[in-house]
């Protein structure tokens, strides 16, 4: 907290309120109310231009200023990295899915050896609070110096999932996700193109076969992603806007 809110755009982290190690205490302040989850206000079919535009933002803005040493070396230990999203997202669904077991264990091998600027490692609308309009980020517990594609394959496929799943506003989140990845690069965003490509079929994936399975998603959602991403998996797009298409015309 101390760090974000120090490269993050104001109001966009919790203040930090007081930290006693020795007691193992933290206290932080609250989001007023009245706020909104982002996921429970995309699962309602509402989509907002300017919220997609804020996560770019934020997002970029972390990338960013992360790439200073005396950020970055203090978040060195990848230890929740591994164990909270390498292993129960990319191991244990190659494990699971034979045809993408290359792909997904050289995502890995490529994403243990890039150590680039500080990633957020939860970057999705659950851990998104809306106040007045303004976007509010929670829960850094898989913070790291890492490869910051990571983030936008993992945010990516949150919004990609739930436009599969909600046909009706799919067209409008396909348009916004393009949007996010626009605002984000000319923000000045680090990721590089493919390796947010690859992320996002790795996470699109690891969500409907992984161990942390979306929720909102039933069996034949699952099937249709799990087929649609298998496929695009053998000869990746070379673009996120290419993905996404073929992503929705495969589901």
């Amino acid at each position: 907290m101390r760090v974000l809110a120090q490269i993050a755009p104001r109001g966009t982290i919790t203040p930090l309120v007081f930290l006693d190690q020795s007691e193992s205490l933290l206290a932080m302040g609250a989001v007023p109310e009245p706020h909104e989850n982002w996921k429970s206000v995309l699962l309602s079919g509402r989509v907002e231009t300017s919220h997609f535009q804020q996560f770019a933002e934020l997002l970029a803005a972390i990338h960013h200023g992360g790439t200073a040493h005396q950020y970055c070396d203090g978040f060195a230990d990848r230890s929740f990295f591994e164990s909270l999203r390498i292993e129960p997202y990319y191991l244990v669904t190659a494990a699971r899915i034979p045809a993408a077991h290359s792909f997904l264990m050289g995502l890995v091998e490529e994403t243990r050896s890039r150590q680039l600027t500080l990633v957020h490692g939860d970057y999705s609308p659950k851990n998104i609070l809306i106040y007045q309009g303004r976007l509010v980020l929670l829960d850094h517990e898989v913070i790291h110096c890492g490869d910051p594609a990571f983030d936008i394959g993992f945010s990516m496929a949150h919004l990609l999932s739930k436009a599969h799943h909600l046909p009706s506003v799919r067209q409008d989140i396909a348009a916004a996700a393009h949007g996010y990845f626009r605002t984000y690069a000319h923000k000045g965003g680090m990721a590089e193109v493919m390796p947010c490509v690859r992320h996002t079929l790795g996470c699109l994936l690891a969500r409907v076969a992984g161990r942390s399975q979306l929720e909102y998603l039933d069996d034949d959602e699952r099937r249709r992603q799990r087929n649609a991403v298998t496929t695009l998996m053998a000869d990746p797009p070379r673009s996120l806007e290419g993905l996404i298409a073929q992503f929705l015309e495969l589901i």
